[in-house]
């Protein structure tokens, strides 16, 4: 995976990276309101995180339509960024990454040993963070990445759907037991998510933290390269 066009300026990497941090802010406060917002906001908590468990929490109490769109747009928006990510620094991104994000760091190289023998599928199945990143950074082609994004999104949630049908009495139980201790469930949740956060910032595996160490970077490697390569990017 080895990109074969200069690396962007600083201005790109911030219009990338910027967007993924509001993002995971956004999640963060998702994981927060989950026990107060899953059975009286649902909607909303879908579009704040679309983690799987919320997505089960949540299925079952939004009409079809506005559970796969909110759902798909949710899942979908930062697919792209991290793919560009990939395209534009290529084996750099990989390999910060894996160094400096424990989230994604840990099982990079195995992910990407399996991405070598079935990228296409991968994208359809599992297509997370570091598998769009993945494609960028291999040259998959845009509009087949896009396709295979999709397709594999609306199969996630309908399979997630189905789930959330089959076991809809227990989640029942859990959202009854959200809103009988919801006061005391909210400020475990706060305490939990800044509890996490506090500790991913003094060990250095801050994903928000790490992003913005990556657009730093980026603008040092742009001003180290030579005149003549900003020139050809300009």
């Amino acid at each position: 995976m080895d990109r074969s066009h200069p690396t962007p300026s600083r201005r790109t990497a911030t219009l990338l990276i910027t967007p993924i941090i509001i993002l995971i802010m956004l999640a963060y406060i998702g994981d927060i309101l989950t026990t107060s917002w899953a059975d009286t906001h649902p909607l909303a908590l879908l579009a704040l995180n679309a983690r799987n468990r919320i997505v089960l929490l949540t299925t079952n109490q939004i009409d079809a339509v506005p559970y796969y769109v909110v759902g798909t747009v949710r899942l979908l928006i930062s697919d792209p960024l991290f793919f560009l990510l990939g395209m534009y620094y290529g084996d750099n991104a990989v390999a910060w990454v894996e160094s400096r994000s424990k989230t994604f760091g840990e099982h990079l190289r195995l992910y990407e040993k399996i991405f070598q023998k079935a990228a296409y599928p991968l994208v359809f199945i599992a297509p997370n963070n570091v598998i769009c990143l993945f494609a960028g950074a291999a040259g998959m082609p845009l509009v087949a990445f896009l396709v295979l994004n999709v397709t594999g999104t609306i199969a996630r949630l309908y399979l997630l759907r189905v789930v959330g049908d089959v076991f809809s009495s227990p989640i029942d139980s859990v959202l009854d037991f959200f809103a009988q201790y919801r006061w005391p469930l909210l400020a475990i949740s706060i305490a939990l998510v800044l509890g996490l956060v506090i500790v991913d910032q003094r060990r250095g595996t801050s994903e928000i933290a790490a992003l913005r160490e990556f657009e730093d970077e980026a603008e040092h490697e742009m001003i180290d390269e030579p005149e003549e390569t900003r020139a050809e990017e300009q």
